[in-house]
Protein backbone atom coordinates (compact mmCIF):
# COMPACT_ATOMS: atom_id res chain seq x y z
CA UNK A 1 0.00 0.00 0.00
CA UNK A 2 1.66 2.83 -0.99
CA UNK A 3 0.72 6.66 -1.05
CA UNK A 4 0.79 9.04 -3.14
CA UNK A 5 1.40 12.62 -1.44
CA UNK A 6 -1.73 14.44 -1.57
CA UNK A 7 -0.36 17.61 0.75
CA UNK A 8 -0.61 20.84 -1.86
CA UNK A 9 -1.00 23.47 0.50
CA UNK A 10 1.77 25.62 1.95
CA UNK A 11 4.58 24.17 -0.48
CA UNK A 12 7.12 26.29 -1.38
CA UNK A 13 8.04 26.31 -5.34
CA UNK A 14 11.87 26.37 -5.54
CA UNK A 15 13.47 29.17 -7.65
CA UNK A 16 15.83 29.06 -9.95
CA UNK A 17 19.14 27.86 -9.08
CA UNK A 18 18.59 27.12 -5.29
CA UNK A 19 19.79 24.44 -3.68
CA UNK A 20 18.83 22.02 -0.76
CA UNK A 21 20.55 22.32 2.68
CA UNK A 22 23.13 19.18 1.69
CA UNK A 23 24.27 21.38 -1.56
CA UNK A 24 21.96 19.25 -4.44
CA UNK A 25 19.96 20.50 -7.02
CA UNK A 26 16.31 20.95 -6.23
CA UNK A 27 14.73 18.20 -8.55
CA UNK A 28 13.08 20.00 -12.20
CA UNK A 29 9.38 21.18 -12.22
CA UNK A 30 8.53 18.56 -14.78
CA UNK A 31 9.70 15.64 -12.58
CA UNK A 32 7.46 13.59 -10.11
CA UNK A 33 6.94 14.54 -6.38
CA UNK A 34 4.87 11.56 -5.21
CA UNK A 35 6.87 8.41 -3.97
CA UNK A 36 6.66 5.09 -6.59
CA UNK A 37 2.88 3.95 -6.68
CA UNK A 38 3.36 0.21 -5.75
CA UNK A 39 1.15 -2.20 -7.68
CA UNK A 40 -1.18 -3.53 -4.79
CA UNK A 41 -1.20 -6.95 -6.13
CA UNK A 42 2.24 -7.45 -7.37
CA UNK A 43 4.59 -4.99 -5.97
CA UNK A 44 7.25 -7.08 -6.77
CA UNK A 45 7.25 -5.46 -10.11
CA UNK A 46 8.45 -2.38 -8.89
CA UNK A 47 11.52 -3.53 -6.60
CA UNK A 48 15.23 -2.48 -7.96
CA UNK A 49 14.02 0.54 -9.71
CA UNK A 50 16.20 3.10 -10.19
CA UNK A 51 15.48 5.72 -8.03
CA UNK A 52 14.37 3.94 -5.24
CA UNK A 53 16.56 4.33 -2.12
CA UNK A 54 14.38 3.53 0.93
CA UNK A 55 11.76 0.77 1.10
CA UNK A 56 9.43 0.24 3.68
CA UNK A 57 7.51 -3.39 4.15
CA UNK A 58 5.04 -3.01 7.44
CA UNK A 59 1.87 -4.43 8.39
CA UNK A 60 0.94 -7.60 10.31
CA UNK A 61 1.94 -9.84 7.76
CA UNK A 62 6.25 -9.83 8.28
CA UNK A 63 6.06 -13.16 6.43
CA UNK A 64 5.00 -11.47 3.72
CA UNK A 65 7.12 -8.40 4.23
CA UNK A 66 10.10 -10.30 4.39
CA UNK A 67 9.81 -12.48 0.83
CA UNK A 68 9.37 -8.71 -0.67
CA UNK A 69 12.69 -7.91 1.01
CA UNK A 70 14.33 -11.74 -0.33
CA UNK A 71 13.36 -10.74 -3.68
CA UNK A 72 14.46 -6.92 -3.95
CA UNK A 73 17.65 -8.98 -2.24
CA UNK A 74 17.94 -11.02 -5.31
CA UNK A 75 16.78 -9.01 -7.92
CA UNK A 76 19.43 -6.16 -7.51
CA UNK A 77 22.02 -8.96 -6.90
CA UNK A 78 23.13 -7.72 -3.48
CA UNK A 79 24.25 -8.58 -0.32
CA UNK A 80 22.50 -8.52 3.02
CA UNK A 81 23.32 -5.89 5.99
CA UNK A 82 21.22 -6.08 8.81
CA UNK A 83 21.28 -3.14 10.95
CA UNK A 84 19.05 -3.26 14.28
CA UNK A 85 16.28 -0.37 14.79
CA UNK A 86 17.74 0.42 18.02
CA UNK A 87 21.42 1.16 16.84
CA UNK A 88 20.16 3.84 14.50
CA UNK A 89 17.87 5.73 17.11
CA UNK A 90 21.21 5.90 19.30
CA UNK A 91 23.13 6.74 15.63
CA UNK A 92 20.64 8.26 13.60
CA UNK A 93 23.59 9.25 11.19
CA UNK A 94 24.53 5.68 10.75
CA UNK A 95 21.92 4.52 8.03
CA UNK A 96 23.49 7.29 5.32
CA UNK A 97 27.26 6.75 6.21
CA UNK A 98 25.98 3.09 5.90
CA UNK A 99 24.36 3.52 2.17
CA UNK A 100 27.03 5.93 0.82
CA UNK A 101 30.14 3.72 2.19
CA UNK A 102 31.84 2.36 -0.58
CA UNK A 103 32.28 -0.95 -1.13
CA UNK A 104 35.93 -2.73 -0.79
CA UNK A 105 35.47 -5.06 -3.31
CA UNK A 106 32.58 -3.33 -4.91
CA UNK A 107 29.93 -5.79 -4.35
CA UNK A 108 26.60 -4.06 -3.87
CA UNK A 109 24.98 -4.06 -0.29
CA UNK A 110 21.09 -4.08 0.97
CA UNK A 111 20.82 -2.43 4.09
CA UNK A 112 18.25 -4.37 6.27
CA UNK A 113 16.81 -2.47 9.14
CA UNK A 114 14.88 -5.21 11.59
CA UNK A 115 13.14 -4.96 13.46
CA UNK A 116 12.20 -1.80 13.55
CA UNK A 117 9.96 1.17 13.89
CA UNK A 118 8.71 4.93 14.65
CA UNK A 119 12.20 4.87 16.49
CA UNK A 120 14.13 4.96 13.03
CA UNK A 121 12.65 8.01 11.49
CA UNK A 122 15.57 10.62 12.39
CA UNK A 123 17.78 7.77 10.58
CA UNK A 124 15.80 7.65 7.48
CA UNK A 125 14.88 11.13 7.29
CA UNK A 126 18.36 11.83 7.19
CA UNK A 127 19.05 9.34 4.78
CA UNK A 128 16.67 10.84 2.78
CA UNK A 129 18.39 14.36 3.12
CA UNK A 130 21.79 13.31 2.15
CA UNK A 131 22.88 12.37 -1.65
CA UNK A 132 22.00 9.16 -3.17
CA UNK A 133 24.25 6.57 -1.91
CA UNK A 134 25.23 3.51 -3.22
CA UNK A 135 23.71 0.97 -1.16
CA UNK A 136 19.74 0.55 -0.74
CA UNK A 137 18.18 0.42 2.29
CA UNK A 138 14.85 -1.76 3.40
CA UNK A 139 12.92 -1.73 6.64
CA UNK A 140 11.01 -4.76 8.09
CA UNK A 141 8.29 -3.15 10.34
CA UNK A 142 5.05 -4.72 12.11
CA UNK A 143 2.43 -2.74 12.93
CA UNK A 144 2.68 1.25 12.25
CA UNK A 145 0.63 4.14 13.44
CA UNK A 146 -1.05 5.91 10.26
CA UNK A 147 -0.06 9.29 11.84
CA UNK A 148 3.28 7.86 12.81
CA UNK A 149 6.56 9.39 12.58
CA UNK A 150 8.53 6.76 10.41
CA UNK A 151 5.17 6.73 7.87
CA UNK A 152 5.13 10.75 7.65
CA UNK A 153 8.46 10.70 7.06
CA UNK A 154 8.76 8.47 4.04
CA UNK A 155 5.05 8.66 2.67
CA UNK A 156 5.32 11.38 0.41
CA UNK A 157 9.22 11.16 -1.00
CA UNK A 158 9.54 10.60 -4.44
CA UNK A 159 12.80 8.17 -3.56
CA UNK A 160 10.35 5.76 -1.21
CA UNK A 161 8.36 2.41 -1.78
CA UNK A 162 6.02 1.94 1.01
CA UNK A 163 3.81 -1.37 1.24
CA UNK A 164 1.49 -2.83 3.63
CA UNK A 165 1.41 -6.38 3.77
CA UNK A 166 -1.85 -8.00 5.42
CA UNK A 167 -1.99 -11.89 5.98
CA UNK A 168 -4.30 -13.21 3.18
CA UNK A 169 -7.12 -15.03 4.89
CA UNK A 170 -10.04 -17.31 3.95
CA UNK A 171 -10.55 -17.96 0.17
CA UNK A 172 -7.42 -16.32 -0.58
CA UNK A 173 -4.85 -17.68 1.49
CA UNK A 174 -6.05 -21.45 -0.06
CA UNK A 175 -5.51 -20.00 -3.34
CA UNK A 176 -2.29 -18.92 -2.36
CA UNK A 177 -0.87 -22.05 -0.95
CA UNK A 178 -2.53 -23.86 -4.25
CA UNK A 179 -0.77 -21.61 -6.32
CA UNK A 180 2.68 -22.07 -4.25
CA UNK A 181 1.89 -26.12 -4.51
CA UNK A 182 1.54 -25.86 -8.17
CA UNK A 183 4.69 -23.89 -8.25
CA UNK A 184 6.28 -27.37 -6.29
CA UNK A 185 4.42 -29.52 -8.98
CA UNK A 186 1.92 -30.60 -6.48
CA UNK A 187 -1.60 -30.96 -6.68
CA UNK A 188 -3.40 -30.82 -3.06
CA UNK A 189 -6.17 -33.58 -2.20
CA UNK A 190 -9.53 -31.93 -0.81
CA UNK A 191 -8.76 -30.52 2.67
CA UNK A 192 -5.03 -30.56 2.23
CA UNK A 193 -4.87 -26.82 1.60
CA UNK A 194 -6.63 -26.15 4.64
CA UNK A 195 -4.60 -28.18 7.00
CA UNK A 196 -1.29 -26.74 5.24
CA UNK A 197 -2.98 -23.26 6.47
CA UNK A 198 -3.66 -24.53 10.08
CA UNK A 199 -0.65 -26.29 10.77
CA UNK A 200 1.66 -23.49 9.23
CA UNK A 201 -0.30 -20.71 11.05
CA UNK A 202 -1.07 -18.95 8.00
CA UNK A 203 2.31 -18.10 7.43
CA UNK A 204 3.54 -18.08 3.55
CA UNK A 205 6.42 -18.61 4.35
CA UNK A 206 6.24 -21.50 6.63
CA UNK A 207 3.85 -23.02 4.07
CA UNK A 208 6.19 -22.89 0.99
CA UNK A 209 9.40 -24.49 3.62
CA UNK A 210 6.49 -27.53 3.91
CA UNK A 211 5.20 -27.64 0.39
CA UNK A 212 9.41 -27.78 -0.80
CA UNK A 213 9.85 -30.58 1.48
CA UNK A 214 6.35 -32.46 0.46
CA UNK A 215 7.70 -32.17 -3.30
CA UNK A 216 11.05 -33.17 -2.33
CA UNK A 217 10.20 -36.30 -0.43
CA UNK A 218 7.57 -37.27 -3.33
CA UNK A 219 9.80 -36.31 -6.33
CA UNK A 220 7.56 -34.04 -7.90
CA UNK A 221 8.91 -32.01 -10.70
CA UNK A 222 7.33 -30.41 -14.25
CA UNK A 223 7.92 -33.94 -15.36
CA UNK A 224 6.21 -35.37 -12.89
CA UNK A 225 3.44 -33.66 -10.40
CA UNK A 226 2.12 -35.38 -8.17
CA UNK A 227 -0.94 -35.15 -6.02
CA UNK A 228 -0.55 -34.48 -1.99
CA UNK A 229 -2.67 -36.59 0.06
CA UNK A 230 -3.63 -36.62 3.65
CA UNK A 231 -1.31 -39.46 3.61
CA UNK A 232 1.93 -37.86 2.66
CA UNK A 233 1.21 -35.13 5.04
CA UNK A 234 0.81 -38.14 8.17
CA UNK A 235 4.61 -39.07 7.15
CA UNK A 236 6.42 -35.74 5.95
CA UNK A 237 4.48 -32.68 7.34
CA UNK A 238 4.87 -30.31 9.82
CA UNK A 239 2.29 -31.64 12.25
CA UNK A 240 4.08 -35.30 12.78
CA UNK A 241 7.99 -33.75 12.01
CA UNK A 242 7.42 -31.39 15.02
CA UNK A 243 5.51 -33.41 17.01
CA UNK A 244 6.87 -32.99 20.11
CA UNK A 245 7.19 -29.34 19.71
CA UNK A 246 2.93 -29.04 19.27
CA UNK A 247 2.73 -31.52 22.33
CA UNK A 248 4.44 -29.12 25.04
CA UNK A 249 2.05 -26.15 24.08
CA UNK A 250 -1.18 -28.13 23.50
CA UNK A 251 0.04 -29.46 27.17
CA UNK A 252 0.25 -25.95 28.48
CA UNK A 253 -3.16 -24.78 27.15
CA UNK A 254 -5.03 -28.30 28.62
CA UNK A 255 -3.34 -27.33 31.05
CA UNK A 256 -1.64 -30.47 32.10
CA UNK A 257 1.27 -29.61 34.04
CA UNK A 258 2.70 -33.06 34.47
CA UNK A 259 2.76 -33.18 30.63
CA UNK A 260 4.04 -29.98 30.24
CA UNK A 261 7.22 -30.93 32.90
CA UNK A 262 7.96 -33.74 30.83
CA UNK A 263 8.39 -31.83 27.40
CA UNK A 264 10.12 -29.10 29.41
CA UNK A 265 12.60 -31.76 30.24
CA UNK A 266 13.50 -32.11 26.88
CA UNK A 267 14.59 -28.86 26.13
CA UNK A 268 18.12 -28.45 25.55
CA UNK A 269 20.01 -25.94 28.16
CA UNK A 270 20.32 -23.74 25.05
CA UNK A 271 16.63 -23.26 24.41
CA UNK A 272 17.30 -23.67 20.74
CA UNK A 273 13.95 -25.56 20.87
CA UNK A 274 12.35 -22.44 22.28
CA UNK A 275 11.18 -20.71 18.94
CA UNK A 276 10.14 -23.52 17.06
CA UNK A 277 7.82 -24.27 20.14
CA UNK A 278 6.17 -20.64 20.43
CA UNK A 279 5.97 -20.90 16.37
CA UNK A 280 3.85 -24.10 16.58
CA UNK A 281 1.88 -23.13 19.98
CA UNK A 282 0.90 -20.21 17.62
CA UNK A 283 -0.14 -22.32 14.76
CA UNK A 284 -2.43 -23.86 17.02
CA UNK A 285 -3.71 -21.09 18.16
CA UNK A 286 -4.57 -19.66 14.69
CA UNK A 287 -6.15 -23.61 13.91
CA UNK A 288 -9.11 -22.81 16.62
CA UNK A 289 -9.15 -19.41 16.79
CA UNK A 290 -11.83 -19.41 13.91
CA UNK A 291 -13.82 -21.94 15.63
CA UNK A 292 -13.86 -20.17 18.57
CA UNK A 293 -14.91 -16.86 17.09
CA UNK A 294 -18.18 -18.73 15.93
CA UNK A 295 -18.49 -20.28 18.78
CA UNK A 296 -18.64 -16.93 20.89
CA UNK A 297 -20.94 -15.92 18.28
CA UNK A 298 -23.64 -17.92 19.36
CA UNK A 299 -22.61 -21.57 17.35
CA UNK A 300 -22.76 -24.83 18.87
CA UNK A 301 -19.13 -26.43 19.59
CA UNK A 302 -20.24 -29.49 18.22
CA UNK A 303 -21.85 -27.74 15.22
CA UNK A 304 -18.80 -26.12 14.63
CA UNK A 305 -16.71 -29.02 14.67
CA UNK A 306 -19.09 -30.88 12.56
CA UNK A 307 -19.13 -28.03 9.76
CA UNK A 308 -15.45 -28.45 9.73
CA UNK A 309 -15.39 -31.68 8.24
CA UNK A 310 -12.13 -32.80 6.23
CA UNK A 311 -10.12 -29.42 7.11
CA UNK A 312 -9.69 -30.86 10.72
CA UNK A 313 -7.67 -34.17 10.70
CA UNK A 314 -9.80 -36.63 12.68
CA UNK A 315 -6.66 -36.78 15.04
CA UNK A 316 -6.98 -33.41 16.30
CA UNK A 317 -10.75 -33.27 16.76
CA UNK A 318 -10.12 -34.95 20.39
CA UNK A 319 -7.94 -31.73 22.07
CA UNK A 320 -9.30 -29.64 19.43
CA UNK A 321 -12.77 -30.10 21.50
CA UNK A 322 -10.92 -29.69 24.91
CA UNK A 323 -8.91 -26.20 23.88
CA UNK A 324 -12.72 -24.89 22.96
CA UNK A 325 -13.82 -25.40 25.78
CA UNK A 326 -10.38 -24.13 27.59
CA UNK A 327 -10.25 -21.00 25.62
CA UNK A 328 -13.05 -19.11 24.50
CA UNK A 329 -12.29 -16.59 22.11
CA UNK A 330 -11.70 -13.24 24.40
CA UNK A 331 -9.39 -15.55 26.30
CA UNK A 332 -7.55 -16.61 23.22
CA UNK A 333 -7.08 -13.64 21.44
CA UNK A 334 -4.70 -12.78 24.72
CA UNK A 335 -3.15 -15.72 25.04
CA UNK A 336 -2.03 -14.96 21.22
CA UNK A 337 -0.70 -11.23 22.29
CA UNK A 338 0.87 -13.40 24.95
CA UNK A 339 2.72 -15.74 22.67
CA UNK A 340 3.68 -13.29 19.83
CA UNK A 341 4.89 -10.86 22.88
CA UNK A 342 7.24 -13.76 24.16
CA UNK A 343 8.26 -14.72 21.21
CA UNK A 344 9.84 -10.70 20.41
CA UNK A 345 11.37 -11.67 23.63
CA UNK A 346 13.15 -14.89 22.83
CA UNK A 347 13.97 -13.91 19.52
CA UNK A 348 15.50 -9.78 20.73
CA UNK A 349 16.76 -10.50 24.08
CA UNK A 350 19.43 -11.81 25.71
CA UNK A 351 17.91 -14.09 28.49
CA UNK A 352 18.05 -17.47 29.43
CA UNK A 353 15.74 -19.03 26.66
CA UNK A 354 15.28 -22.08 28.02
CA UNK A 355 13.72 -20.50 31.86
CA UNK A 356 11.85 -17.62 29.91
CA UNK A 357 9.98 -20.85 27.94
CA UNK A 358 9.38 -22.64 31.07
CA UNK A 359 8.16 -20.40 33.22
CA UNK A 360 5.60 -18.60 30.45
CA UNK A 361 4.28 -22.23 29.79
CA UNK A 362 3.91 -23.54 33.36
CA UNK A 363 1.72 -19.50 33.61
CA UNK A 364 -0.15 -20.95 30.28
CA UNK A 365 -0.92 -24.21 31.72
CA UNK A 366 -1.78 -22.74 35.25
CA UNK A 367 -4.52 -20.21 33.25
CA UNK A 368 -5.47 -23.56 30.96
CA UNK A 369 -6.86 -25.46 34.12
CA UNK A 370 -8.91 -22.77 35.10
Amino acid sequence: MCYRCRRTNGVRTPGPGSRRRHGRAHRALSQPVWPVIADKRNPARQLGEANIRFYLFYGPDEAGSRSLADQLLQKIAAQKSPVEGAALKSDPARLADDAAAISMFGDRQLIWVEPCGDEIADAVLALLEAPAGEHPVVAIAGGLRRNGKLLKAVEAHPDTLVHASYAPEGRALDDLIDAMAASENLRPDPGVTARIAATTGSNRAVAAQELAKYALFLGASEQNPVPLTHEAVDKIGAALSEDRFFALGDAAMTGDIEALETSLASISRSGTEAIPVIRAMQRRIMQIAPMAARIAAGESASGVMTSMGKALFWKDKPLVQKLLHRWPADRLARLAERIATLEQQLIFGKGPARAELAEEMLAVARAGRR
